[in-house]
């Protein structure tokens, strides 16, 4: 082998090998970087401290009832956030582009609604496991002059005339919403509705608003009991498998997702919740309620002066609302077992320094539970700066009194607590009263009379108060 022969073997190898370092380093970067990335949705939601979910609004996924949070949506999103361990916020929009520009921007963690695990679906989000299916369906009233000089129902979609179908506006049923337009040999004319729920389209269509809409059958099946004059026996899009959605690098989330989803499908509490709305016999109690806030904006018949009043301690007269809800249901005359009475459930000594006695309208009744809270707000020490901790501090005193609370405040600090900070420090301390063992959880039983909802109380409300914020404007 001559010189040349060997210098060119030589180059060679050392080309080869810097080939595969770098190979091997690009390699060991993408696999370090999609590690990483797995971890990015966990970690947000952590370092956040709640779970931000989407879903849109509507008799069945998200909707306040007399006061109360209801909806399929949100029951299986509360067992997910317990799953997680953490708090759950949710956005509300009938725009589902704007729950994808969220998604987009990673302003939330995931998306919860029925989408289709499907093609273009992919492209916008990585999908849970399947947990349902269904088909789509043409919503069309039925009988003959459903509308004056319009024909009876259609029966097949190759004999579909040049008409409008409208449908809701989702990137998610661009596959579903073509096909459709196929069948009917490219004779009808799609019209996308945006920030808008099939309930409605459902509605318009009963009312001889518009004459074809296309809906999810679960959907139209569950409407169809209240809307009478509807035919939905024409497939528009044969059987889908649905999920949710998570961000596309959120491969940790949708691994957390399907490891609940598995779960609460073995404990069939996915199959209760699903018939618990899309079998829901009550719907038209709700849509004919004055306290339903798909089709109103009120949660009680004392909203004027709730609103009236929290002016004196300037709250959003929605979280007053939601701490009357969780004392009384909105219940006027309501007693309880240790004799607390009305809306507020102020115990006789505190009502009657305020003022307040059994013939109390319910109006005195709130003006003076919120004096009550104003009286607590004064009492608190100073150096709980923050309006929001305070918020708490408030309204635990509320529950159990302002000096349970304080003794928590001193009992957190002399175990390194911050004793300014209610959630996860004095709260802590507050459901551990042992005096010998700091960390050990007392018989609430025996600490507090039967009635007393003490772990809890404060969270429930101001989760409550979020959904408010939601739905009531």
């Amino acid at each position: 082998m001559n010189k040349t022969s060997r210098k060119y073997i030589i180059l060679r190898a050392i080309l080869l090998g810097l080939t595969v370092i770098a190979i091997a380093f690009f390699v060991t970067r993408n696999l370090y970087h999609r590690e990483e990335a797995k971890k990015d949705a966990l970690r947000r939601i952590r370092e956040r401290g709640y779970l931000v979910a989407l879903t849109d609004e509507n008799t069945l996924n998200y909707f306040i009832y007399k006061g109360e949070p209801m909806g399929y949506q949100l029951v299986m999103l509360e067992s997910f956030a317990k799953y997680l361990g953490v708090p759950l916020r949710i956005i509300a929009s009938n725009d589902i582009s704007k729950l994808q520009y969220y998604m987009h921007y990673n302003a939330a963690d995931l998306i919860a609604l029925n989408h289709p695990i499907s093609g273009d679906g992919r492209k916008l989000v990585r999908f849970s496991a399947p947990f349902g299916e269904t088909r789509l369906v043409l919503v069309q009233g039925k009988g003959r002059n459903f509308r004056k000089g319009e024909p009876d129902i259609i029966t097949s979609l190759s004999d579909f005339p040049p008409d409008t179908v409208y449908v809701r506006k989702n990137p998610f049923f661009t596959y579903q919403y073509h096909a459709f337009y196929k069948k009917t040999g490219k004779t009808a004319i799609l019209k996308e509705e945006t920030d808008i729920s099939q309930e409605e389209l459902i509605r318009r269509v009963s009312t001889g608003k518009i004459r074809f809409a296309i809906c999810q059958e679960n959907v139209a099946m569950m409407y169809h009991r209240f809307y009478r004059n509807l035919d939905i026996s024409v497939l528009a899009f044969p059987l889908f498998s649905y999920g949710w959605g998570v961000g596309l690098s959120s491969d940790s989330l949708r691994t957390e997702v399907d490891a609940w989803l598995s779960a609460y499908k073995a404990s069939h509490d996915l199959k209760n919740t699903y018939l618990e709305y899309f079998d829901n016999q009550r719907i038209a109690g709700f849509l004919q309620s004055d306290y339903f806030s798909v089709t109103s904006n009120k949660l009680s018949p004392f909203d004027g002066t709730i609103r009236e009043q929290s002016k004196l301690v300037m709250w959003d007269w929605r979280l007053v609302a939601s701490l009357i809800y969780q004392e009384s249901n909105f219940k006027a005359g309501l007693t309880s077992s240790r004799s607390a009475s009305g809306l507020m459930q102020l115990m006789p000594e505190t009502a009657a320094k305020f003022g307040i006695d059994s013939n109390a309208t319910p109006a005195k009744q709130i003006a003076g539970g919120v004096r009550y809270l104003k009286f607590i707000d004064k009492q608190l020490p100073d150096d709980i700066t923050s309006p929001v901790e305070r918020i708490y501090f408030v309204l635990a005193c509320y529950n159990v009194g302002i000096g349970k609370v304080l003794a928590a405040r001193e009992k957190a600090e002399k175990f390194g607590k911050d004793k300014n900070r209610w959630n996860g420090h004095v709260d802590y301390y507050l459901l551990r009263r042992s005096k010998k063992d700091h960390v050990a959880k007392t018989d609430t039983s025996d600490a507090y009379p039967i009635d007393y909802k003490t772990e809890g109380f404060v969270d429930d409300i101001v989760n409550r108060y979020y959904h408010y914020k939601n739905l009531i404007k």
